[in-house]
């Protein structure tokens, strides 16, 4: 219950969804957590269950596609806890699937700006944070449909390539010496956004694509928050440049 004792994590999107259930486990295991997203309503209820299960969290409205926005937003970061040690990058969007010759300019600025430009831009400020204190490590969100080709479907969230950040003179106390940037690609997830993409629970749409899991089902947010707390840890200390497949076997069927 205390592996991110006296560390800061950041989490983009924790509105709902994956980012939530991030922002709940990053708390529940001692970090002090900035909550960010564009639904302020959505983002302070993420903050009242942190703090109702006794946790520190702090909400701040972000849109990840200004880059105004994300340097406010790590600012303060720093202003209010004074380092960065964590950050989940999961602020995307499903754009609209569908054959390419029927995708509008629209539609691929719209998905582009969010799950790409949104992540470079959370990228530039959290490195820059994090290497003042030595280092930290960053996780993006991504999805199987990055890694793995989808007949007639185009635009869901594509692959955040992870890189790995040059170290710098760390002071003595860090607990990582530089920092490691790596990617998580969730299979299909019971979340608002796969409800959107799917039409819902209940629809022929979402119980054939959960049925496309062999593990036979979706899975579930607080899977993939594992999986991200796992790789911002001291625990996968050697591992960067890296994207794991949290897909209940998706990718290996």
């Amino acid at each position: 219950m205390n592996t991110f004792t006296n560390r800061v994590a950041l989490v983009t999107g924790a509105t709902s969804g994956i980012g939530r259930a991030t922002a709940i486990a990053f708390a529940r295991e001692g970090a002090k957590v900035v909550v960010s997203g564009r639904r302020e309503s959505d983002g302070n209820h993420t903050v009242a269950l942190i703090r109702k299960a006794g946790g520190e969290a702090t909400f701040v409205k972000t849109d990840v596609t200004s880059e105004a926005d994300v340097a406010a937003l790590v600012a303060k970061t720093l202003s209010t806890y004074g380092r960065l040690d964590a950050a989940f990058n999961n602020a995307g969007v499903e754009g609209k699937p569908g054959p390419i010759h029927e995708q509008t300019v629209e539609n691929y600025h719209h998905t582009m700006n969010a799950n790409v430009l949104g992540v470079v831009l959370s990228l530039k400020h959290e490195i820059a944070a994090m290497l003042k204190h030595g280092g930290g490590a960053i996780v993006n969100n991504s999805s199987v449909a990055g890694l793995i080709g989808f007949p007639a479907w185009l635009f869901t969230r594509p692959a955040s390539t992870p890189c790995s950040v040059s170290p710098s003179p760390p002071p003595s106390n860090t607990r990582r010496k530089a920092s490691a940037s790596n990617a998580v690609s969730p299979g299909g997830i019971e979340t608002p956004m796969f409800d959107r993409f799917t039409g819902g629970a209940g629809t022929e749409a979402h119980a054939q694509i959960a049925a496309m899991h062999p593990i036979g089902r979706a899975g579930q947010p607080e899977e993939i928050a594992e999986a991200v707390l796992w790789l911002c840890s001291d625990k996968a200390s050697f591992v960067t440049g890296q994207s794991l497949a949290v897909d209940g076997g998706w990718t290996a069927k």
